[in-house]
């Protein structure tokens, strides 16, 4: 997710630009990138093993492999979806010669860990913040950033799902399934045109480039999510 207090009038000042071209990160940054992975990561793992009843049940009979399995693959799925997501507005932010910076929300992060021992996933761990000069066209292509990265990292997910699927390796399925299913569901959702979703700002630039992403996002995830109901059944 992108947030832009960016004044759509015109272009940069070419020594604004060359300033804020550099892709720098405050300690500050890195410590809200951190945190907001290691807490996704875990709301993920929580989400993935069936809720908090679980979860302790698990902790409770000593299954902590099985639980610690579960965290690598939320970092590596659902942490790098997020990270790279956000990386992704900030790098085009600052080719468009803003200023960015990430900056993690607390609290949802703290609802997202909550909503998930209660079984259910809600991730909203914070945003990309860009200040500066800028057209429509770059404000939007700033927000399509995200989404796309989602929709690439889908695609690099996919072999070890269709790997799994045909039985050669259990640990391909389930990192397949949920890298795809994660970014799929991610792209999908940050291009809903509301609020302050990616797909807002999107649309508001071009609507053509809003439903060219959205709608094959949309269809790709509903149709893995049936893929997977039917594999649970």
């Amino acid at each position: 997710m992108s947030r832009g207090d960016a004044r759509a009038d015109g272009g940069t000042a070419t020594g604004y630009a060359a300033a804020a071209r550099r892709l720098t990160f405050s300690t500050r940054e890195l410590r809200d990138f951190g945190v907001a992975w290691v807490a996704l990561s875990v709301a993920f793992t929580v989400f993935f093993a069936g809720g908090g009843n679980t979860v302790v049940r698990n902790l409770s009979l000593g299954a902590y492999g099985t639980l610690g399995g579960l965290f690598l693959v939320s970092l590596v799925t659902a942490g790098v979806a997020f990270l790279l997501h956000e990386l992704a507005h900030k790098v085009v932010a600052v080719r468009y010669g803003q200023r960015a910076a990430f900056r993690a929300d607390y609290g949802m992060l703290f609802l997202a860990v909550v909503a998930a021992t209660a079984g259910f996933l809600f991730a909203a761990p914070g945003a990309v913040h860009h200040a500066g000069r800028i057209t429509k066209r770059q404000n939007g292509l700033i927000a399509l950033a995200g989404p796309v990265v989602n929709l690439a990292l889908a695609a690099v997910f996919a072999p070890l799902f269709v790997v799994g699927l045909l039985g050669f390796s259990g640990a391909a399925l389930t990192v397949g399934t949920y890298g795809v299913a994660v970014n799929l569901l991610l792209a999908a959702f940050n291009l809903i045109p509301f609020g302050p979703l990616d797909g807002a700002t999107v649309r508001e630039w071009s609507t053509a480039v809003w439903l060219a992403a959205f709608l094959p996002s949309a269809v790709l995830a509903a149709g893995f999510a049936v893929v997977f109901v039917v594999r649970l059944f």
